[in-house]
């Protein structure tokens, strides 16, 4: 099942701050067993492991997560386990991989994947990669991965969709920014609207001419960067030319600019993803992830024992201990040796600003 030529990057830097506590500086939301024995990245790896041989994979990440990471995906080689030096969004990311592969196979075709995401049908899910990576290296095309939206979300971007190309794959118009809720119930409501996955396939070649064109500056340094692989001088070229980096996604760099191509001129395209895709984004996305397999009032308990009265769409977390849940409705309870949250599954989304605080506090300990 492996395609020549395809070459998987994995973007592990992010902080999953949403999860707090249990996400954390050098364990964060990617490194944990959020969805049943394996870690979201190994997840990740073993979802793409059919498509390409371990010497294929790259991995973008940081400094404070790269140990973890070499211990979690030990058969993947370390040197293509790039730390930045600091984050600077998906555009440098996968940009710095692009200009590496291109000097080392100018026939690479790259799938660009966050670590933190779910797909329910592997099969599924590999069987769409294959044809995104069968389209992206006949030319100069680019393949999204859209999800049909099930709800108003304002927490996602937007693709939007135009003719039908061929079974299954769909023409980009453009991507849309993350909406408010009334454009996001006409989103919604059109029809021609999906979410965007982050995961996008093209070839080596069609993303560093993209950023050529584009982001001259940006594609220089990188440039620059990959020039220096495999010397004595990377990590030194690498510590001094990413932080001057642009701090910007690959959504704003490349891909909107492109989208206001006409549809045919830009070579955008889409494949709506069916495979049971989810982002787990918070706490409240992975409650409604586990909730088929919830009791009958709907509680999700991760505990050594519970009892439930009168209780009802709880998320509870509190491994190792017994959890009585009386009276009470739509909660988030979760607790670390160090730490205990407490909120509700709609206000789930600001769990990120308790660690914006802990920084401002200079909390270490809990960061």
């Amino acid at each position: 099942m492996s395609q020549a030529n395809f070459y998987p990057v994995i973007l592990a830097g992010g902080r999953g701050t949403r999860f707090w506590p249990v996400s954390r500086r050098r364990r964060a939301k990617q490194l944990l067993a959020l969805d049943g024995k394996q870690t979201m990245l190994q997840q990740t790896v073993a979802r793409l492991a059919p498509l390409a041989p371990a010497r294929r994979f790259w991995v973008i990440t940081n400094q404070e997560l790269r140990p973890e990471i070499l211990r979690q995906v030990r058969r993947l080689p370390p040197k293509q386990v790039l730390a930045e030096p600091v984050g600077r969004n998906t555009a440098p990311a996968v940009g710095l991989a692009a200009f590496l592969l291109l000097r080392a196979d100018p026939a690479a075709v790259i799938g660009m994947f966050p670590a933190d995401q779910v797909a329910a049908d592997a099969a599924r899910f590999r069987k769409l990669v294959q044809q995104a990576a069968t389209i992206a290296g006949a030319g100069e095309n680019v393949v999204v991965l859209g999800v049909k939206p099930t709800r108003p979300e304002t927490g996602y971007g937007y693709i939007e969709t135009g003719e039908q190309v061929a079974p299954g794959i769909l023409r980009v118009r453009s991507f849309k920014e993350k909406p408010d809720a009334a454009r996001a119930r006409e989103f919604l409501q059109s029809g021609q609207h999906l979410w965007n996955s982050g995961m996008f396939v093209w070839s080596a070649r069609t993303l560093t001419a993209a950023l050529r064109e584009h982001r001259p500056a940006l594609a220089a340094r990188l440039e620059k960067i990959a020039a220096a692989w495999g010397t004595a001088q990377f990590a030194r070229v690498l510590r001094r030319e990413y932080p001057r980096c642009e701090n910007i996604s690959v959504d704003y760099a490349v891909l909107e600019p492109r989208a206001a191509k006409s549809e045919t001129a830009s070579k955008l395209y889409c494949i709506p993803a069916d495979f049971g895709w989810n982002d787990l984004g918070s706490w409240a996305s992975l409650y409604e992830y586990q909730a088929g397999g919830a009791g009958v009032h709907g509680n999700v308990i991760q505990a050594a024992g519970s009892f439930e009265l009168d209780a009802a769409g709880n998320y509870l977390h509190a491994p190792g201990k017994f959890v009585a849940a009386v009276g009470v409705k739509d909660l988030v309870v979760v607790e670390t040796a160090d730490a205990l949250l407490i909120t509700t599954r709609g206000r789930a989304q600001d769990v990120g600003k308790i660690v914006k605080h802990l920084e401002a506090k200079k909390s270490k300990k809990l960061l």
